[in-house]
């Protein structure tokens, strides 16, 4: 098995992901983008094994920094991108539904918090967050809004 260069791929999303672990956003966010363009890009060449969820993962990361900046329409295209590079993945569906509920779209959070409890029932945070919506729902409807 080769290693990567310095500055590799692997090396990046490790970087990315202690910036982020330590909260600094902006190196995270940088680090996470150069990830994601080296992995998506075309002199990417031949996936490694695990590359898919790696993308996956930093687009994921991304998409919660700009969720924490309230950035919440380029946060769902990162969730989506996520989710369209790994289907299987349930994190990011959850963190849609988050986007998609505070904005008021509970019709849409809830798909999306069904999806990760789809594929991972024990996802307590997202039947938590389903049981709210529905709720909310409910009392929007009640308003007449």
């Amino acid at each position: 098995m080769e290693r990567e260069a310095p500055g590799g791929a692997a090396e990046l999303l490790a970087a990315a992901q202690a910036q982020l672990a330590a909260r600094r956003l902006s190196a995270a966010e940088e680090l996470y983008s150069r990830f994601i363009a080296r992995c998506a890009g075309p002199a990417a060449g031949p996936a490694p094994a695990g590359a898919g969820r790696d993308l996956a993962t930093a687009l994921n990361n991304r998409g919660q920094i700009k969720y924490f900046r309230v950035e919440f329409a380029a946060a769902m295209e990162d969730y989506t991108a996520a989710i369209e590079c790994q289907p299987g993945f349930e994190v990011p569906y959850y963190n849609r539904g988050l986007v998609l509920y505070r904005l008021g779209c509970f019709d849409e959070a809830m798909k999306d918090f069904r999806k990760v409890l789809e594929l991972n029932p024990q996802f307590e945070d997202a039947a938590l967050s389903l049981k709210q919506a529905i709720l909310d729902k409910e009392e929007k409807q009640k308003r007449g809004y």
